[in-house]
């Protein structure tokens, strides 16, 4: 069991909850003709957040076995999906994604949270709840 969160491309997804999960969930069948270990098929921002966040929780190995600890970065165009494996470091996690999805302009969506919270930016620097369940 892992421990999920998700950065977008604001400007991808919808503003609205049923329309943004509508979305999230199409985009996490991840049915794209393209891989999904690439940062370099993301948006900017988006591969800014991946470079900073890889040198705090470096992406497992694709070899790795599946009980091994660490960050599985699973990268769109539009979103990076986290699943973070190591549960003495999910406090720290989240703070640092939360962190650098505002610094990168991006959204954040707490997709293990009970509320599955969405954040969107606030234009000062930060991040703002858009909606939640």
């Amino acid at each position: 069991m892992s421990y999920d969160l998700m950065v977008f491309a604001p400007e991808a997804a919808p503003k609205k909850r049923p329309a943004f999960l509508d979305w999230y969930d199409e985009q996490t069948e991840w049915a794209d003709e393209h891989g999904y270990d690439d940062p370099a098929i993301a948006t900017p921002a988006l591969r800014a957040f991946c470079a900073e966040l890889a040198a705090v929780f470096p992406p497992l190995a694709a070899d790795a076995p599946d009980e091994a600890a660490g960050t599985d970065y699973t990268i769109g165009r539009t979103l990076v999906y986290l699943s973070f494996s190591d549960w003495d470091r999910i406090d720290q996690a989240h703070e640092t994604v939360f962190a650098l999805a505002a610094k990168h302009g991006l959204g954040f969506f707490d997709v293990s949270s009970d509320l599955a919270e969405v954040w969107l930016p606030d234009n000062k620097g930060g991040l703002r709840v858009a909606h939640s369940d």
